[in-house]
């Protein structure tokens, strides 16, 4: 049904852990519901404590683990260096997600964040100065430490009934890789994730400006030209994030993939087999071009999507009036929207429908915690970041979806962290970020330069789709 389109007018103390490990023989299913399948027993012992003026918690953890040990105060003064992307408003959130387990152990988990990350990090593991742990957001960067023997596997000491009851089975394969050898581990925990295809906007001015949700590309399509219509864009789009520009760009054509191929097809394009200069992915830049490079339905135009910060993109919708209406983004940009707007101003749609066949998938991206020094504190912080937990206040503060099982619904900030957390349940399709699991020469590497050649206009699209191929050659 065609629609009628038109303008009309951290907690401040953080509750204690409750850690509830239940040992399971049984694996899990693909979904992001916590497992239904009976528990077999197992021997829990029990450590209490007290955080400020917060009551006293039981928290249940594998007896003799690293964990336990960590909690009755074994490891206390110890120092565990930690090295990752989270910077400003997300490296406050995790050191509050952090701060109770801090208080509790007496293990200071000295944490580093870093805008170039994905640069340094081989300086650093190379040169023998590596963090105790790092944090990947891209899987296909870790697989080249964990290859060359550099990551410590945590199967090692995590047991695989305490994984899969705090994982589900996609999340725990997604962690395997090869090891020195050709040795299959696991290279590390999930710790944070989020999902991608969500399209945000103003809820007020929508609604002041009677325009409706679109449920289809076309729709959406329609949309974006009644805006500009009505005199503004409709889109705000930013890609510039210092050494890693280019990556918001990567992930519009993976959604698009996602949307106008099949799901083998996609994986395929991730796994190098489907390439880049392929007419399907070449199609799936084309649609995003039809919104991108009309000058019409862009922010500043083309020309400034490349210079403009994939977090500051997202300000333009919170003006008064809004100077544009929509921001395709992940659930952690609500960490970069305007001081002072409040969850009941914005909200989000997914990405929508192009071709009926493929439905609406859910795309989502995470951060693996990888360990690179082998010691008792090390463990028990690894064991410590595979608990929801661990993410509490995070997931209370909003912008992030936890990977692991058993989130209590009302931890969620908001109806929309909630949503999200639907949406990738009910999703027929759910695939992982493809640039994050492409091998780090593309998915780090010229994926991003490629697409920000191509949007700037420094390469057209098939120079730019054999750049980004050609980093298959240099893995």
């Amino acid at each position: 049904m065609k629609r009628k389109l038109k303008k009309s007018s951290t907690m401040s103390l953080m509750m204690v852990l409750l850690f509830s490990v239940v040992m399971s023989a049984c694996g899990g299913t693909t979904s992001n519901t916590a497992s239904t399948e009976p528990a077999a027993t197992g021997t829990d012992t029990t450590a209490t404590t007290t955080t400020g003026t917060d009551m006293i918690k039981t928290a249940k953890v594998p007896a003799g683990s690293e964990l336990e040990k960590a909690l009755k105060g074994e490891y206390k003064g110890t120092k565990v260096t930690m090295y990752g992307p989270f910077v400003d408003a997300d490296e406050q959130k995790f050191n509050a997600s952090i701060k109770a387990f801090e208080d509790q152990t007496g293990i200071d988990i000295a944490y580093e964040g870093s805008k170039e990350f994905e640069a340094t990090i081989n300086v650093r593991v190379n040169g023998g100065n590596a963090p105790d742990i790092a944090d990947f957001p891209q899987p296909g960067l870790l697989e080249g430490f964990a290859n060359s023997g550099k990551v410590v596997d945590v199967s090692s000491f995590m047991d695989a009934n305490y994984l899969k009851e705090q994982y589900k089975d996609s999340w725990l394969d997604m962690a395997k890789m090869k090891g020195e050898g050709g040795k299959e581990i696991t290279a590390g925990v999930w710790a944070r994730s989020s999902v991608k295809s969500l399209v945000w906007y103003n809820k007020k001015a929508f609604a002041d400006a009677s325009y409706e949700v679109p449920k289809t590309w076309d729709e959406m399509m329609a949309l974006t030209e009644q805006i500009a219509k009505d005199g503004d864009p409709a889109w705000s789009i930013g890609i510039e994030s210092g050494t890693a520009t280019g990556w918001p760009a990567t992930d519009w054509i993976e959604d698009i993939m996602l949307r106008t191929t099949t799901p083998e097809n996609y994986d395929k394009w991730v796994k190098g087999d489907l390439p880049f200069t392929d007419p399907i992915v070449k199609n799936a830049v084309k649609k995003m071009s039809d919104i991108w490079f009309n000058k019409d339905y862009v922010y500043g135009g083309r020309s400034s999507i490349v210079t403009t910060n994939f977090g500051d993109s997202i300000q333009p919708l919170f003006t008064d009036p809004p100077k544009a209406w929509l921001n395709r983004q992940a659930g952690f940009i609500v960490s970069f929207i305007p001081e002072g707007v409040t969850a009941d101003e914005y909200d989000w749609f997914p990405f929508p429908s192009i071709d009926e066949q493929y439905g609406t998938p859910a795309m989502i991206s995470g951060d693996i915690y990888a360990m690179f020094n082998d010691r008792p504190e090390v463990r028990a912080v690894m064991e410590f970041f595979t608990t929801a937990e661990s993410l509490q206040s995070w997931i209370q503060s909003g912008g992030v979806t936890p990977p692991m099982n058993g989130t209590p619904d009302d931890w969620f900030a908001n109806d929309q962290e909630r949503r999200m957390s639907q949406f990738v349940q009910e999703a027929k399709t759910i695939r992982f970020d493809g640039s994050d699991l492409m091998p780090s020469a593309v998915g780090a590497g010229t994926f991003w330069k490629g697409m920000t050649d191509y949007v700037s206009g420094t390469a057209n699209l098939d120079e730019a789709m054999a750049e980004i191929q050609s980093g298959f050659k240099k893995q």
